[in-house]
């Protein structure tokens, strides 16, 4: 499902985020997002996920404005990883992860046999099955960030929203994760739409690019159109090389500091 942006103006409380944004997201590819920090990404996605309103301007899902869908709706079309989830409950990790199947369940229903296998299957994707019975609290980092990404799987929604999500794994456990949701693009056409900060990951997985900078879309398009060493000045002030890689067949990105960071 596609996400339409137009004349989205938001503002923190004594910083301005966007003025007019125009943005269209299309369904069923891997969206990536870049840009240096504070620049809106974050922001960008809690509007998509109507975490936060536009103060004027619309977004639309599906061709319907996003305030038309009730949270239980909106649940079952959107799942989020979010880059920090702070969790203080001693849930398990098989509890946490079921919280990704209340939005199918009927109200004070109990799982049923298909939720108990899609609890199992996502657990073991993400490499948590092993440890399901223990709390969320007692995990390291990279372990909670990967429950936190179960759950989401679990939510089985057209939608998948990756705020940094990778950000505290291990270099195995990113990639395996990026593949998987990779597949979901290609084999059921999912629609996913991730934040990056490392920008091999970006240019790897992200088949759509869009690249921030002071609230405003600098570019937009194929990866390949807007990967490259003019925009990268631009966006980051960093001189950069961009070509596909021999050893991966994937583009990735060479760089060097250019000079205002």
């Amino acid at each position: 499902m596609s996400f339409s942006l137009k004349g989205v103006a938001f503002a923190h409380p004594g910083k301005p985020v966007f003025n007019r944004l125009d943005l269209d997201l299309p369904a069923g590819r891997f969206t990536g997002i870049i840009g240096p920090n504070g620049c809106g990404k974050t922001t960008l996605l809690d509007l998509i996920c109507r975490h936060r309103i536009p103060q004027n301007g619309s977004v639309r899902y599906a061709g319907c404005s996003l305030d038309r869908y009730d949270r239980r709706t909106l649940a079952r079309e959107i799942a989020l990883v979010p880059q920090d989830y702070g969790i203080n409950f001693p849930f398990t990790v098989e509890e946490m992860v079921f919280m990704g199947r209340y939005p199918h369940m009927p109200r004070f229903g109990v799982p049923s046999t298909d939720d108990v296998q899609r609890v199992q299957q996502v657990m073991a994707d993400c490499d948590v099955l092993t440890f399901k019975d223990r709390p969320v609290t007692a995990l390291s980092g990279g372990e909670r960030q990967r429950v936190v990404f179960a759950r989401a799987l679990a939510q089985d929604t057209p939608v998948l929203i990756l705020d940094e999500a990778t950000a505290n794994l291990d270099v195995c456990h990113a990639l395996t994760l990026l593949d998987l949701v990779a597949d979901l693009v290609s084999v059921q056409q999912r629609t996913v739409i991730g934040v990056f900060q490392d920008l091999n990951l970006a240019a790897a997985y992200s088949q759509e690019l869009i690249m921030l900078r002071d609230g405003r879309v600098v570019a937009a398009g194929p990866t390949a159109d807007v990967l490259t060493p003019a925009n990268l000045k631009t966006v980051f002030d960093i001189d950069a090389r961009v070509a596909v890689d021999d050893f991966t067949g994937r583009l990735q990105v060479r760089y060097k500091r250019g000079g205002r960071c």
